[in-house]
């Protein structure tokens, strides 16, 4: 596994995440500015949230999901060290010491060599 050292402490966004699963229908917005791999996507419950583009079938109104996706976020502080799943559209899928899981924008990380990272 890799980890990570947090160089950058990331705050979790105060809204319920949302999950899609593959061949949910949605409705996708606009693009986020910072990160425009990032469409706001609205689910059939009627809860948002931002989801990479190119996990749709379109680029823009009503659309599928191509894959499962869920878009919590992980809260984490400076200098704490982190396990790394896999990266997406800049993100990447950690869990913390405590097990807590979620996604942390790459910006915010310190790639550690294998022999470097704490067991978190």
């Amino acid at each position: 596994m890799r980890h990570a050292r947090v160089v950058v402490p990331h705050d979790a966004p105060d809204r319920t995440p949302i999950r899609l699963a593959r061949g949910d229908s949605v409705h996708l917005g606009d693009r986020d500015t910072d990160w425009p791999e990032f469409v706001w996507t609205t689910i059939a419950e009627g809860h948002e949230g931002w989801v990479p583009a190119k996990l749709f079938d379109r680029q823009q109104g009503p659309a599928t999901a191509l894959e499962d996706y869920d878009t919590r976020e992980l809260g984490t502080q400076a200098d704490e060290v982190v396990t790394l799943q896999y990266e997406l559209a800049g993100w990447w899928w950690a869990r913390n010491a405590l097990g807590d899981q979620g996604w942390i924008p790459a910006r915010s990380l310190e790639l550690l060599d294998d022999d470097d990272g704490e067991d978190a």
